[in-house]
């Protein structure tokens, strides 16, 4: 990956570490490479999104929790898109590709968590429009509260 392009998605990454958790440079390439599905647009500066399918060596606990209830499914690990990017269809752009590219390989459904505390009301909002439906309320051992929710297509 270009130098460049993955600074500017560090930084944004890590400009929205409150909703998606702060990464190193490293981290954020391995997640990049270990991807199911990824996209950057502006170069790292308007948007990202990056997703991991059932068989991913991911091991965070929201992936985790969908791994013990679902058998084929692609997991959106972070969908980040800029402020001024923002109200351009830019996220809606980001999931008409997963979903196609989702259902080509053949998985069932597209899960996330959206975080209720600290509250998300945008992402809420977003996911229900796209037709997610909630599935569960969850505390984190980190103290954030998140609602897992599902895509089925």
């Amino acid at each position: 990956m270009d130098p460049e392009i993955l600074a500017s998605a560090l930084a944004l990454n890590n400009d929205h570490k409150v909703e998606t958790g702060e990464l190193t440079s490293d981290a954020l390439l391995l997640l990049f490479r270990t991807a199911f599905h990824s996209q950057i647009e502006g170069a790292g500066r308007d948007g990202l999104l990056l997703c991991f399918d059932q068989s991913a060596a991911y091991t965070s606990p929201n992936f985790m929790w969908f791994k013990a209830r679902r058998d084929r499914y692609v997991y959106i690990d972070r969908v980040i898109v800029a402020p001024h990017a923002r109200g351009r269809g830019l996220a809606r752009s980001f999931y008409n590709g997963l979903i196609a590219h989702a259902k080509g390989a053949g998985h069932q459904s597209i899960v996330c968590e959206v975080n209720l505390d600290p509250p998300n009301p945008g992402s809420l909002a977003f996911h229900a429009a796209m037709g997610f439906v909630g599935l569960e309320d969850v505390v984190l051992s980190n103290g954030k509260t998140v609602r897992y929710m599902e895509l089925r297509i």
